[in-house]
C-alpha cells in the first residue's frame, strides 16, 4: 500500500487511555508514516455524562510520551491544527445539526418522543419472548409536537437486505439489515450519538481508512447505511483483534494492564512499550524472528495486511523483559537523561557526574527507572546502621572488631578499585574469615544492604571519607 492515506484516532475522554487503545493509535501512526499520509487525533466527547476531568490531557500526554504524534487534530499543547476542524466533537454541534436536518428532509431521520420507561418496557418484552430488541417505530404513526423533547432516529431502509464490506483484517463481512434497530442519531440534548458523529466526521475530515477494535464490527452496518443516506463514499475498514489477558479474558488491571501514563511513571521506556504494542495483533511475516525494532524499522515493516484476526494476548512479563532489554542497550550517558525525576530526592544534592557513576554500577540490574531509589539511595544518603544485619554471621563484639579492622586497613589503602581489592582480600585470611563473609559485613556496614553493586566499585565511588564515616557508625551501633 503506497498511496498516502488519512487515518484517525478518535478516543472518548471518558477515562484514561489504556495500552489496548493506544495499540490502535500506533497502527494508525505507522500506516500513515509508511504511506506518507496523515494521522489525525479527534476527541469524541459527545457522551457528556461520562466525561472525566483530565482525560483529554492524559490522551494527548500518553501519545506524546510514546512519540505517536498526530499530524493534524488536537495537538499535545491542546491547540488544534488542520483544515478540517474543529477536531473536538462538542465544538461541531452546528455541523451535526445541519446534516441532521438534511436527513430529516429525506426521511432517513425521524423524531421519536418515546420515554425511557416505554423503551424499557419494550426491552423487557423482547427479553421475555427471547428476541432481539428493535424499536417498534411507534412515533412514526403517533407523532407529537417538535417542541416536546425528542430524539432523532435513523430509519433502517425497509427491504434493504444484506449489507457487506471488505474488511482488510476480516475479509468479507455481511449483516442482514433486517436485524438492525432504528438507532438514535441525535439525542434530546442536541448532541449526536457516536454512530452519527463518527460517520459524518470521517467523511468531512476525508478519512480514507478506519482502524478500530473488532468490538465495533456490529456497528459498521449502521455506519455504512449512514454513508449511503448522506450520499458519501465509505472509508475502508480494518477491525483489529481484541487484546486479551493470558487467561483469554477481557484485558484488565489484574493482567498488568493499566493507563498508559502509569507505565511512564513506573519508568518504562517508550521504545519498549511501542515495540510491545506493535506485536499485539501484528507480525512482520512468516519466518520473521526479529524481536526488537527501531521506530523507522517498524514503519518500514508495517502493513495492514499483516494484522492478525485472532485475539492478541497481553503478556506483562514480555513487556517487562523488553523494557529491561532497552535499558541495558542504552549507554549510561543516554540513560542518565531519562532518569530525571526517578532519582531519590537526596541524589539532587550531588553533581550529574556522580549520579552517572552510580547509574553505571546499577545499569545491568535496572529493569524499570522507578527502581532507581531502591538500587541507589545508599550512594546519596548514609544508611542507618542495622545491628541485626551486621550480626547475621557474627556476634556483636566480633562484628565490631571485624569492622574496626576493616576501617584501619582502609585508612592505609589507596582509593582505587584495584587497591581496595588488594587490601581487603588478604584481610579476610588474616581475620580467619571467608571472603564472602567479610565482604557481607562490609557491605552491610557501608550500604545497609545484603545485595548491592560490586563492593570495590561501591567503596571507590563513595570515597574514603564517607566510607570511614559509615564504618564508624556501624562500630558504634555494635558497642
Amino acid at each position: 500500500m503506497s498511496t498516502p492515506i488519512r487515518v484517525r484516532f478518535a478516543p472518548s475522554p471518558t477515562g484514561f487511555l489504556h495500552l489496548g487503545g493506544i495499540r490502535s493509535a500506533l497502527f494508525d501512526y505507522l500506516i500513515a508514516r509508511k504511506t506518507g499520509g496523515q494521522f489525525v487525533l479527534r476527541l469524541e466527547d459527545t457522551d457528556r455524562e461520562r466525561l472525566v476531568d483530565g482525560a483529554a490531557d492524559a490522551i494527548s500526554g500518553s501519545l506524546a510520551w510514546l512519540g505517536i504524534s498526530p499530524d493534524e487534530g488536537v495537538m499535545p499543547d491542546g491547540l488544534q491544527k488542520g483544515d478540517y476542524g474543529p477536531y473536538v466533537q462538542s465544538e461541531r454541534l452546528a455541523i451535526y445539526a445541519e446534516y441532521a436536518e438534511k436527513l430529516v428532509k429525506t426521511g432517513a431521520l425521524y423524531p421519536c418522543w418515546c420515554t425511557p420507561e416505554r423503551l424499557d418496557g419494550l426491552r423487557r418484552d423482547a427479553q421475555l419472548t427471547k428476541v432481539a430488541f428493535k424499536y417498534d417505530r411507534h412515533c412514526l404513526t403517533d407523532p407529537k409536537s417538535l417542541d416536546e423533547p425528542h430524539v432523532l432516529r435513523f430509519r433502517i431502509p425497509d427491504g434493504r437486505g444484506e449489507i457487506s464490506w471488505n474488511d482488510i483484517v476480516r475479509g468479507t463481512v455481511a449483516f442482514n439489515t433486517s436485524d438492525l434497530d432504528d438507532f438514535v442519531a441525535i439525542k434530546s440534548d442536541g448532541f449526536p450519538t457516536y454512530h452519527f458523529a463518527a460517520t459524518l466526521d470521517d467523511h468531512l475530515m476525508k478519512i480514507t481508512h478506519v482502524l478500530r477494535g473488532d468490538e465495533w464490527l456490529p456497528s459498521t452496518p449502521k455506519h455504512l447505511l449512514l454513508f449511503e443516506a448522506f450520499g458519501f463514499e465509505a472509508p475502508i475498514y480494518a477491525h483489529l483483534p481484541q487484546v486479551l489477558g493470558p487467561d483469554k479474558a477481557k484485558l484488565s488491571k489484574r493482567h498488568g494492564a493499566k493507563p498508559a501514563l502509569e507505565y511512564r511513571d513506573a519508568g518504562y521506556l517508550p521504545e519498549a512499550v511501542v515495540n510491545f504494542l506493535a506485536s499485539l495483533g501484528w507480525n512482520a511475516g512468516e519466518g520473521s524472528t526479529k524481536e526488537f525494532y527501531t521506530r523507522d524499522e517498524l514503519i518500514a515493516a508495517f502493513s495492514l495486511e499483516r494484522i492478525q484476526k485472532s485475539p492478541a494476548v497481553f503478556d506483562a512479563e514480555r513487556l517487562n523483559w523488553l523494557n529491561g532489554h532497552y535499558i541495558r542497550q542504552m549507554t549510561p550517558e543516554a540513560l542518565l537523561e531519562r532518569c530525571e525525576g526517578f532519582w531519590p530526592e537526596s541524589a539532587h544534592r550531588y553533581p550529574a557526574e556522580y549520579r552517572l557513576d552510580a547509574l553505571k554500577l546499577v545499569h545491568e540490574r535496572l529493569k524499570f527507572l522507578s527502581e532507581l531509589p531502591e538500587l541507589t539511595e545508599f550512594f546519596f544518603e548514609a544508611p542507618k546502621p542495622d545491628p541485626i544485619m551486621l550480626t547475621k554471621t557474627l556476634n556483636a563484639p566480633i562484628a565490631a572488631r571485624v569492622v574496626g579492622a576493616v576501617r584501619d586497613s582502609l585508612m592505609k589503602s589507596q582509593w582505587t578499585e584495584a587497591a581496595l581489592e588488594s587490601t581487603l582480600r588478604p584481610l579476610a585470611e588474616k581475620l580467619e574469615m571467608k571472603t564472602g563473609q567479610l565482604f557481607g559485613v562490609i557491605r552491610a556496614a557501608v550500604t545497609g544492604r545484603t545485595a548491592a553493586p560490586g563492593l570495590f566499585e561501591t567503596l571507590a565511588l563513595l570515597g574514603k571519607d564517607e566510607t570511614v564515616k559509615r564504618l564508624d557508625r556501624a562500630i558504634n551501633s555494635l558497642t
